[in-house]
């Protein structure tokens, strides 16, 4: 085999990369040695801005293959024909922790995947809950500051964490999937995805539909009790990276099936819970779960840096077919989930391999972009950097990648509307109603083992109010743990 050669940055040779230039024997080193100091200049800007939110991530490419007819409800292309295979990029993500935390502990994950498909690339980005803590995007900032570490003492706070959920009864729902038993899956491959917010499908006929996506685990739902995730933390922090990445090493590829609920976009206006309100779910007895496809993963990545840090996901990176709701949560991560990579990445992120549109020849998207931070692809001398023009540059479709949503009334800030069963504790109560006993003890015990560290009474009684509301069991169990821990 040929020895490839070592050389500096601009190309050229690098003589010793073993012993640094210095003014004679044993003399101090010489600003002139280039090679040493590209290399440590390299080597402090080797770290970029980590995530605010879903810092530690792992990932890996897969495929996702159409098994149901879903025509009726969407033209998009990738999802067209029984048998479609279209190639994924997925990544897992703890959300309130920074890139050391470690990954068995009790935090939502996120489950976002990239589909690669033909008419450009589609990001569907959710978790691996069906609902969230908040319904507004005006209050996710506050919320996320609520769940970092505190300025002053450099720690997550029970008292933060529960004075916000306490002035946020839209979170008790939220908050009860948290605290369950799913609260702390036992592995990436053994727990479900949800796209959480409602999105719309279109079909060829024009006809809307509004859509919230549910991935299935096939391998069955796994998940740690606070004292095996405290343990296995302990061991090791990055339990879930290594289970991922052994396994598809391994052969044992892991797999969802993907289902859809759906409503008629005619009928959403009058369904008993808001369908646009992320702290909501959509039961399965109103409307069943729909089969539309399984996604597999069998390969990892090669540079975890390159492939999932810099993955780049945003739920405005739409394909024909599939389109936004009036999800005010999700109208606002339409703005800043691709803020947010411009910021870390540059504005031509979507440049970089894992992010590149495989729609296009070379990966490169055809528009009048220019220019910015590491611009690889400004066209050739003849391209134009404006539209309209006279030299066959890239021209509109004049065809909308989804049906228009009607609008009406006063501009402003407005409350969310109401729907017959909209209320903040309803579903939470269901979901706690639906537990074992057993589930519903250990549901108790990571409540009150938080809560009971707040140090405000009124913090603490706000948060028993919420689950009185939902569930007068509930409220009663969790009192008297809060205060036997308490008193203890």
């Amino acid at each position: 085999m040929t020895q490839r050669v070592l050389t500096t940055e601009s190309g050229a040779p690098v003589a010793d990369n073993q012993n640094s230039a210095t003014a004679g024997v044993g003399g101090p080193i010489l600003l002139q040695d280039q090679h040493l100091l590209e290399k440590l200049a390299r080597f402090n800007r080797e770290r970029i801005p980590e995530r605010v939110v879903h810092a530690r991530g792992s990932g890996a490419y897969g495929y996702f293959e159409v098994t149901d007819d879903v025509t009726g409800f969407t033209r998009a292309d990738f999802l067209g024909e029984v048998g479609r295979r279209t190639e994924t990029f997925i990544r897992f993500s703890t959300v309130a922790d920074s890139l050391g935390g470690a990954d068995a502990v009790r935090d939502p994950r996120g489950f976002a995947l990239k589909f690669y498909t033909e008419e450009g690339n589609y990001d569907l980005v959710g978790n691996n809950t069906p609902v969230f803590f908040i319904k507004d995007p005006v209050k996710f900032p506050d919320f996320i500051h609520s769940q970092k570490r505190d300025p002053f003492t450099g720690r997550q706070e029970p008292d933060n964490v529960w004075d916000f959920w306490a002035h946020a009864p839209e979170a008790t729902h939220q908050v009860t999937w948290l605290m369950g038993d799913r609260g702390i899956p036992a592995s990436y491959r053994h727990m479900n995805g949800y796209g959480s917010h409602t999105y719309q499908w279109t079909n060829a006929a024009g006809e809307a539909f509004f859509v919230k996506y549910h991935f299935k685990t096939n391998q069955g739902i796994r998940s740690l009790s606070s004292e095996q995730a405290a343990e296995l933390a302990g061991k090791d922090g990055n339990s879930h990276q290594t289970d991922l990445l052994q396994a598809i090493e391994r052969g044992v590829n892991p797999s969802w099936t993907l289902y859809v609920q759906v409503i008629p976009a005619a009928e959403a206006a009058e369904y008993r819970f808001n369908p646009f309100d992320l702290t909501k779910v959509w039961p399965h007895s109103d409307h069943p779960l729909q089969r539309v496809g399984r996604l597999v993963l069998n390969r990892n990545p090669d540079n975890v840096f390159a492939e999932v840090e810099q993955a780049a996901f945003s739920p405005n990176n739409f394909v024909p077919g599939i389109g936004p709701s009036p999800d005010k949560m999700l109208q606002g991560r339409l703005f800043a989930y691709a803020d947010a990579h411009r910021y870390r990445l540059g504005v031509n992120h979507t440049q970089l391999a894992v992010n590149a549109p495989k729609a296009v020849p070379g990966g490169s998207a055809e528009n009048y972009g220019r220019d910015g931070l590491m611009a690889t692809r400004n066209g050739r001398r003849t391209d134009k950097n404006y539209e309209p023009n006279s030299y066959a540059g890239p021209a509109q479709t004049d065809a909308a990648l989804s049906a228009p949503l009607a609008v009406q009334g006063w501009t402003g800030t407005h409350a969310a509307p109401s729907h017959v069963k909209d209320d903040d504790f309803f579903q939470a109560g269901e979901l706690y109603r639906l537990m074992s006993d057993d589930e519903k003890a250990r549901l108790i015990a990571n409540i009150a083992g938080g809560l009971s560290q707040v140090t405000r009474d009124d913090v603490i009684e706000k948060n028993l109010a919420h689950f009185h509301a939902a569930d007068a069991d509930y409220g009663k169990r969790v009192e008297e743990a809060v205060r036997a821990l308490r008193e203890g």
